[in-house]
């Protein structure tokens, strides 16, 4: 299978499609701001009317389900911020830590860096892409585990910046693993974070001192009685559904045919992703322009809200457009399918 997208990807029009988008890159700092802020706000709201309703009332499992696909949204915007310009945004950056990351706990750094690796065709679809597995080539049912693995991470991140973070201040070695280990979003465990360089940010370790005050604040407002008990359970029910959602989309996102040996061009990374344009439905499990994953790593610096424009004019456009369309998948619940079915075939062979 990876053999025959190679050698498709050789005829995809990549100076065509890039010249028909061009016009398309510029972001539109309003529309990031207003839809962030109005994430958060419906997010925050939602979110303490689930602390203070009655458990499991109508009234608190909406509001739970409100507050989780808001705030969903809202980190998220943690994937358009890695690919701003440098030097840009600042202010966006800033209201977004301060507002979304030190609050779930996941600060921009842990981004920064990390994720434009996996845009790089030296290292896409490799074992030094810490966000990308072989769930198309390995045991399927690794790729369930992996879904599972979600119910225990809002403990881990908790754990590595309530506990862990300053005991590595006054503990280097330890220190060094949790920059290594407990530092980045990825999706691969065996994962290992280069020693941190200036693609990193200036300001990690400050945002790693926000992220440890905001959960000793919020738990030392609960010790001084001006904080419910309660919120720490909503807190990690919101984060476990946040990080599942988030996990089957990841799925969901790639073709993952790649063992991990061979180096992608951007064409082949193209036809190894997914688009899933869908409808309001694939807004909410892949907010934020990341349905057209797949024109996404077309134009990694295009801002989330031409994404749709964009596929829909390459769709319409493109000489040879039949190949373009070989990464779009009707729903999620295709891109799952045929994810499986390519795992379960390698495995049978």
């Amino acid at each position: 299978m990876l053999n025959e997208m190679k050698a498709k990807a050789k005829d995809f029009p990549l100076k065509e499609a890039r010249a028909m988008v061009k016009d398309l890159m510029k972001a539109n700092q309003a529309i990031y701001w207003f839809d962030f802020l109005l994430s958060i706000t419906i997010g925050a709201t939602a979110f303490a009317v689930t602390v203070v309703s009655e458990t499991f009332s109508a009234v608190g499992i909406i509001s739970y389900l409100i507050a989780t696909f808001a705030l969903y949204r809202a980190v998220i915007f943690i994937h358009e911020i890695v690919h701003f310009k440098k030097g840009t945004m600042g202010a966006f950056k800033l209201a977004w830590n301060v507002g979304c990351g030190f609050l779930v706990m996941v600060p921009m750094f842990m981004y920064q860096g990390v994720h434009l690796d996996h845009h790089k065709r030296d290292i896409y679809g490799t074992k030094l892409d810490g966000e990308y597995l072989p769930f198309g080539a390995q045991n399927p049912w690794k790729n369930v585990w992996y879904v599972i693995s979600s119910i225990f991470l809002p403990a881990l991140i908790a754990l590595r910046y309530i506990i862990l973070t300053p005991l590595g201040w006054i503990i280097p070695p330890l220190g060094r693993l949790l920059w290594s280990r407990a530092s980045s979003l990825t999706i691969d465990m065996d994962y290992r974070r280069p020693a941190a360089t200036e693609r990193d940010g200036k300001f990690w370790r400050l945002q790693e001192i926000f992220a440890f005050l905001y959960g000793w604040s919020a738990i030392a407002l609960w010790y001084y009685g001006l904080l419910p008990g309660k919120f720490f359970a909503v807190w990690y029910a919101v984060m476990f559904l946040v990080l599942f959602m988030n996990s089957i989309r990841t799925l969901g996102a790639h073709a993952y045919r790649n063992p991990g040996e061979e180096t992608m061009s951007v064409a082949e990374q193209f036809l190894d992703s997914v688009d899933v344009p869908g409808s309001f439905l694939s807004a909410l499990w892949a907010p934020v322009g990341l349905r057209f994953h797949a024109t996404h790593h077309l134009f990694p610096n295009m801002p989330y809200h031409s994404l749709g424009t964009a596929y829909k004019r390459l769709k319409n456009n493109l000489p040879h457009s039949e190949l373009y369309l070989e990464a779009t998948r009707p729903s999620l619940f295709h891109a799952m399918k045929t994810l499986w079915h390519d795992a379960a075939t390698r495995q049978a062979k």
